[in-house]
């Protein structure tokens, strides 16, 4: 039971500790606050946990959400391009950089964390050469929706957090690909005497993950109505914190989606509570640091054991 549930009791015991510290934090203002607010690390945080679970690392897609965030900005000018357009260059953006990455990584076998490190500087490079280091402003009302708008109540991130963790989801637990990320994570060698095609299913993982940081990228700039080339700073981090806390083994093979949504509205919530009692965020940061250390020390003693 602890080890199927234990993050979720983690969740429940955090949300009740923080409703008692402040009378303020247990309100439906607040915690749609707080699904909307970590909804773009958790997207960015699905990817992630794929590429994890195949024993990879992705570095890059803070950096990704910034090129995507100022090349979508650019394009969504009241009267310019048309909506669907930016967008879809946006998504192109993020899956092509992903699809470079793991070509890099699939076929000239270097380690993920230097390829996706090379990618994550590069990016940024890339959004700050285009804007020439200034942020893009004044964006159409259609496109600010995405991120700034709602249906029935519930803001349009939340909306599309949902939607992205659900179709992940599925890849993952009812499609050939989803057993195939699993089996190369668990044991790449016998994937590949499997007849399972290694290298072009890592492209696609990355691809994908690369995908869903162009999509965190465009509603966060919607979010913030502007195409800024320092967005996205240190989320890779915090989304590789958020799949590791809800139980993807750095080791590989272990992993799911579910785990990584808990893992996000975990770090949400201690954020969100924090901020609400006046806590420094320098004193966040190390408490963040001490959680994930812990996280990952509970990993490898799990894995010792097995």
């Amino acid at each position: 039971m602890l080890g199927r549930y234990g993050m979720l009791l983690i969740l429940i015991g955090l949300v009740i500790l923080m409703s008692l510290l402040s009378p303020t934090f247990f309100t439906s203002g607040n915690i749609l606050n707080i699904i909307r607010q970590m909804s773009v690390v958790g997207i960015v945080a699905i990817g992630v946990t794929m590429i994890i679970i195949t024993t990879g690392i992705d570095l890059s897609s803070g950096s990704v959400i910034a090129l995507t965030s100022v090349v979508v900005a650019s394009m969504s000018h009241p009267g310019s391009f048309p909506l669907a357009l930016a967008l879809l260059v946006g998504l192109a953006i993020g899956a092509g950089t992903g699809l470079i990455s793991g070509t890099i990584i699939a076929k000239g076998r270097i380690a993920p964390f230097i390829v996706t490190l090379g990618m994550m500087t590069a990016a940024r490079g890339a959004a700050l050469l285009f804007t020439g280091g200034k942020p893009i402003g004044n964006l159409s009302d259609s496109f600010k929706f995405i991120g700034q708008g709602s249906v029935l109540g519930i803001p349009m991130p939340i909306i599309i957090f949902f939607i992205v963790a659900l179709v992940s989801y599925i890849i993952l637990n009812r499609t050939k690909f989803g057993k195939y990320i699993y089996a190369i994570g668990g044991n790449e060698q016998a994937a590949v005497i499997a007849g399972v095609n290694v290298e072009k299913y890592k492209i696609l993982i990355y691809g994908y993950a690369g995908l869903l940081s162009a999509i965190a990228g465009i509603i966060l700039t919607s979010r913030i109505a502007s195409g800024q080339p320092t967005a996205g700073m240190m989320y890779e981090l915090d989304a590789i914190a958020a799949a590791v806390i809800g139980g993807t083994s750095l080791s590989g093979g272990i992993g799911t989606i579910g785990g990584t949504v808990i893992g996000a509205l975990i770090i949400g919530v201690m954020n969100n509570g924090l901020d609400l009692l006046n806590v420094s965020s320098y004193w966040q940061q190390i408490l963040k640091g001490v959680i994930i250390t812990v996280a990952v020390f509970i990993d490898s003693k799990k894995n010792k054991k097995k």
